[in-house]
This record gives C-alpha cells, structure tokens and sequence, in this order.
C-alpha cells in the first residue's frame, strides 16, 4: 500500500510505502535494508516517504536533492539521531559525531594528518606491513581475505596515525568489532532505545566488546604520556592540541578522537579491499589485465606513492568495488528547521536516507549497473556523471577526511597482493552482504591463492 499526504503548506508529500500502525516501515527496513530502499527507489521515485516509528523520514535518490542536504542547505543538517543514537556509546564525540563549532575544531586539528607530505609518508608502512603478511601465505591456501585485511588495515592505521603496534590486539578489536556491528543492526531495527543498563544478551556483548577496544585505546595513550615521544603523528598532535583557554583536550574527547580514527580509519579501506578480492576472484580476465598494469609500471619492485598516478586500472577496480558495495551504504541526515527538496516539504526533525547502494546502481549513469565493469571508469567517467552519482566517501564540508588516505591505501595493498597471488573465489562459501554502520561481507570472502 500506498501512503500520499498534502502538507500544511498545500504541496503534496512525496509518496511511500504505508508501512504498520505505531513502527511505520521499520520492520521492512529492519528485515532487509538494502532490498526494502532499492525496491522504495524503484516504485516510487526519487523522493519516497517513510516513517521509522513516530520518527517522519524520506529516502532521496536524486544526486541533485542529494546537493541540496549535502552542500547547498548542509547548515540546516545534522547527523540524524535516529542512527546515530545507537553508536554514540562507540565514537561519544569525536570527529565521526560531533557537529557545529565541536566538529570545526575536531576537523581542523586532524586535517594535517591526511593531507600532504605526511599523507605521502605513510605510503612505504602500508606497503611494508601489507608484504610483512603476505610473507606468511603460501600458494593453495584457502584463507577468508575479509578477516586478513581488517587486521591489516587496523594495523595500518595503528602505526600510521598512532606510530602504535597493535598486534597483540588485532584478533581482540576484530572480534570486538564484529559484536559491535551485530548489535548496532539489530538496534537500527527497533523504533525506541533499549538502554544499555538493560541486561539483554545483546547488550551485554555490546558493552564487553566496548571495553575491550576502549582498553587497547587506553594502553595506546597511557604509553605514549609514559615515553613522553611527540613523533608527530595524529596521537601527538591530538595531545598537544588546546583550546581557547589553553586546556588539553580531556580524557573523554581524546578517547573519543582515537577510537574514532582508529576504527573508521581502518574499516572503509578494508570493506573496498575485500569486496574488490571477492570481485576478482570472480573475474579472472579482469585480474590478468590488472596484473599486467602492475607487471608494467612496476618492473617487479614494491609500489611507492609515486606510482599511483600509473596505476589507473588498478584505481578503476576499486572505484567499481566501491560503486557496487559501498563500505557507506547509506548516509543519514535531520533537518533542523523546515525545508522543501525536490518540489516536498519536509518539517524540521524529518530524518532523511541517501542511499549510495542505490545511487551507484541507477543505469541511468551507469549503463548494465549490476555488472562489474572497471572499464567504465576509464575515460574520466568520474568527471562526466553528477557530483552524486558516485559518492562513497559522502561530500560536502563532511566528505570523509581520510577519503585520500583510503584510496592511496587500497590501491597500494591491493597492487602488492596482486604480485604476487592471484585469488579464486570459493563458490561454495556464499557472501552475503551485511547492512550495519558499513556493509560487510557476511560469512567473510575465502579465496584460494596462487601464486604468481
């Protein structure tokens, strides 16, 4: 069925599915995300009212509206509480959450630590650490890739933005996380907040995962004001950072900031990684032609930040990985006064949906959308599209930060891997994508390696 209101103002609401009396459409949703807005998108247009609850909401499918929240209007947005309710216990207010003059600060303080000479010095640890782990595969094994390159890339992130080894943890923050985003879906589902206090089952994991990762953040401080060491990486800078009146930041908001970039500085890197193995996997043809690029622009030597301009198909497989299994699979905003978007009006606290797992499939931008093409990306595609065709990294004043530091990453381990294995998809472990914060592969991507 289908619900069809007029405003106060007179223009008519967008259509949308009726949903249930008193939780709206959250069963739909909670059932199966990415089903349930990709058949909204479908049969209903680019604006498609719904309600989680009591809570008013739109899904936008436009990459014009998607302007319009994201860029044009973006003061009268904020993170929607809706979602971000249920992981404000993960990330309190550090950089992922904050908003208004708190996310200002935030955001200046971490921009040095992704931009420029140091952006390009973390290039030769990625590389190093990536060969460290391919030293200990060996040609036939079977081995679940998704598992090996969060651990990678959270190791990554440990040295680079915290100059940390983390290896004694890795296995620990793996599993933590895990039980973190199991819960956090089951959560987005309900129409009210549980409180943690509760002793639910859930609840329980959710606090102990909590703690374990809270535990490794406080040892990585706790080491660095014992040494006394400015290395001049983020941790550094974020110990040395004061405000206004001249204070540090406080135990709590340098918790925040670190758990903030250490578990969302690692994840978006290896979700694209994993599901870029799984697709290769898949394609054998497609690796050849990568291993060919990567044979030609490096001569058999490790790749270095100076080789990504040469690396285009390498860069074009990813973009594709990252266009059909966006690490975001949706972005959530709240509008803090009345607005109008696409013809609709919407009253102030309407949670609005933007889709990247719906966006980045329209054929009309990108013709045969469920298909894994790289090939697509190869004439500047990026440029030829709307600036919200393809938006993996979100945009406007709150585009991921680290969008640079993922990309050079990504297309660093995956080039180093490529040397020397080659990955065959094990048919038979199905992969099933898992809508949480960010969409995982569920039952993990095994593949059987080659050695090349």
């Amino acid at each position: 069925m289908t619900q069809t209101a007029v405003s106060e103002t007179g223009v008519e609401a967008p259509r949308g599915p009726r949903g249930i009396p008193l939780l709206g459409n959250l069963p739909a949703m909670g059932k199966d995300p990415l089903g349930f807005i990709t058949s909204c998108a479908r049969d209903y247009g680019d604006v498609v009212a719904l309600r989680f609850g009591s809570w008013p909401a739109a899904l936008l499918s436009n990459p014009e509206h998607l302007e319009t929240l994201l860029v044009k209007q973006h003061r009268n947005f904020v993170k929607n509480r809706f979602s971000w309710r249920q992981v404000k216990a993960i990330f309190g207010n550090g950089l992922l959450t904050a908003e208004g003059e708190d996310w200002a600060r935030q955001r200046r303080l971490a921009a040095p630590a992704f931009t420029g000479e140091r952006l390009r010095s973390y290039g030769d640890v990625m590389v190093r650490l990536t060969g460290r782990m391919l030293d200990g595969w060996h040609d036939g094994d079977v081995r679940d890739v998704h598992h090996d390159m969060m651990a990678l890339t959270l190791r990554i992130a440990a040295k680079t933005l915290f100059d940390s080894e983390v290896e004694r943890d890795v296995e620990e923050i793996d599993h933590a996380v895990s039980v973190l985003t199991d819960e956090i879906a089951v959560r987005f589902a309900r129409p009210f907040v549980i409180p943690d206090i509760i002793p639910l089952p859930g609840h329980i994991r959710y606090r102990r995962a909590l703690r374990n990762i809270e535990a490794v953040v406080a040892h990585m401080i706790a080491e660095r004001r014992t040494s006394g060491r400015d290395t001049g990486d983020f941790l550094s800078m974020l110990m040395q950072a004061r405000d206004e009146n001249g204070e540090p930041m406080s135990d709590k908001l340098l918790r925040d900031e670190v758990i903030t970039l250490l578990l969302a500085g690692h994840e978006t890197t290896a979700l694209s990684l994993s599901w870029t193995l799984y697709l290769l996997g898949q394609h054998s043809n497609i690796d050849a032609e990568v291993a060919t690029e990567i044979r030609e622009v490096l001569g058999g030597r490790a790749p270095g930040v100076a080789d990504l301009e040469r690396l285009k198909l390498t860069e074009s497989v990813i973009q594709e990985s990252m266009r059909l299994f966006p690490p975001a699979w949706a972005i959530g905003r709240e509008n803090l006064e009345d607005c109008e978007i696409g013809g609709h009006h919407f009253p102030a606290g309407t949670t609005f949906l933007a889709s990247p797992w719906v966006i980045q499939r329209n054929p009309y931008h990108f013709p045969d959308p469920e298909t894994f093409r790289p090939e697509r990306w190869a004439d500047g595609l990026e440029r030829k599209i709307p600036r919200f065709a393809f938006f993996p990294f979100g945009g406007g004043p709150r585009v991921c930060i680290g969008q640079r530091f993922a990309m050079m990453e990504a297309i660093l381990l995956l080039a180093t891997m490529i040397q020397r294995f080659r990955f065959e998809w094990q048919s038979e472990r199905t992969v099933e994508p898992f809508p949480s914060i960010t969409l995982r592969p569920k039952g993990g991507v095994w593949v059987r390696l080659h050695k090349r």
